[in-house]
């Protein structure tokens, strides 16, 4: 899925159960990032690392294109496996683009290791290579590194919040360990 970088970006909002998503996409109605709104710092970093500042700085609003929009509502109505209609393409290195379409092979309902994961892209031994890709991923969701747990079936890391990792994993029926409760939070 390794492209050029497109001359104009543009992005758009759709809301979802879970917020705001922000899709940023170029003008073939390619997905280049998906984050949600709150983490938006962090879609900025990750589309300067790829595209360059001025690219980062120079997104255009525009409604989301259909080829877009239709996916992402109708996974969040329940087609589980519609995101994997969705056009994406992305910078990053050959390594982090095969741990990005490894992810993509995961089945909605499924989860796999960090271990699974770099025995999947022929590194065994590169766990941590692959948890730092995973957390590099500029397509979330479409890439769903969400279906990424920890070896004991524990939920680990997710760019947009443990609390919407969890709701994305058994909107698709998966399986896994929910986190212990914080016994020293002070929210009450």
């Amino acid at each position: 899925m390794i492209r050029p970088p497109p001359e104009r970006l543009f992005q758009a909002d759709i809301p979802t159960p879970l917020g705001l998503a922000r899709i940023v996409f170029d003008g073939e109605g390619v997905l280049r990032a998906f984050d949600w709104e709150s983490h938006e710092a962090r879609m900025v970093r990750l589309l300067t690392r790829h595209y360059g500042a001025a690219a980062a700085a120079g997104v255009d609003g525009a409604p989301p294109p259909p080829a877009l929009a239709r996916p992402f509502a109708a996974y969040f109505e329940g087609e589980t496996d519609a995101l994997a209609a969705v056009p994406w393409a992305t910078g990053g290195t050959a390594f982090q683009q095969a741990v990005w379409r490894a992810l993509c092979e995961i089945p909605a309902g499924q989860t796999w290791s960090y271990g699974q994961l770099a025995a999947h892209v022929g590194a065994p031994k590169a766990v941590r290579a692959v948890g730092l890709a995973n957390g590099s991923n500029p397509v979330g969701l479409v890439a769903p590194c969400h279906r990424v747990i920890g070896a004991t079936g524990a939920l680990t890391g997710y760019g947009g919040g443990l609390d919407r990792k969890q709701w994305l994993l058994r909107h698709e029926g998966a399986t896994f360990r929910a986190p212990a409760p914080d016994l020293f939070s002070t929210a009450s």
